[in-house]
């Protein structure tokens, strides 16, 4: 009589590969909110000192949004500059996060429209033109707001968390 033999890794390494890809999945989840922290307090900082030095200088940058013929200079760069620097903090805090996200979203978008269509319109030609441009890392920065949230650690989740959500 012959035994018969099976070796045990057939059955249980079919499930190894899945499982230890399941794993690692877990583990690098719990990465996701201290990132959008870590990206929420770099960016809004960034955001914030943007807008504050703005905010200093409204009459050049007024000045400068005129020579860019942007409609109502002034009321337009007090508007941008207290955007950016109230959006800065609220990042920093997690308030209002996506809706924050959008708002600086478009701020950066409009940038690339009036400041340096050439670089957005080269998207697809020329990424490094679009890429080194000053806006693209704020507007990367306010679309993962927009997408992701603020994450576990702002105050945007101890409002959900506490209206029971």
């Amino acid at each position: 009589m012959t035994a018969q033999t099976t070796p045990p890794e057939n059955g249980n390494s079919a499930g190894f590969i899945p499982r230890l890809y399941r794993r690692f999945q877990l583990l690098s989840s719990r990465l996701e909110s201290p990132f959008l922290l870590i990206v929420r307090v770099y960016w809004g900082w960034q955001f914030a000192e943007t807008g504050w030095g703005k905010l200093r200088h409204l009459s050049h940058v007024a000045h400068y949004f005129s020579t860019l013929n942007i409609p109502a200079p002034g009321p337009t760069a007090f508007f941008v500059s207290a955007l950016e620097l109230v959006g800065g903090i609220l990042l920093i805090a997690g308030l209002g996060t996506r809706f924050i996200g959008l708002l600086l979203a478009i701020d950066m978008v409009v940038a690339y429209l009036t400041t340096d269509l050439t670089a957005l319109a080269s998207i697809i030609s020329n990424p490094d033109a679009f890429y080194n441009d000053a806006a693209y890392t704020f507007l990367f920065a306010s679309l993962i707001a927009l997408v992701f949230g603020a994450g576990r650690y702002s105050v945007d989740y101890l409002i959900w968390r506490r209206q029971g959500c």
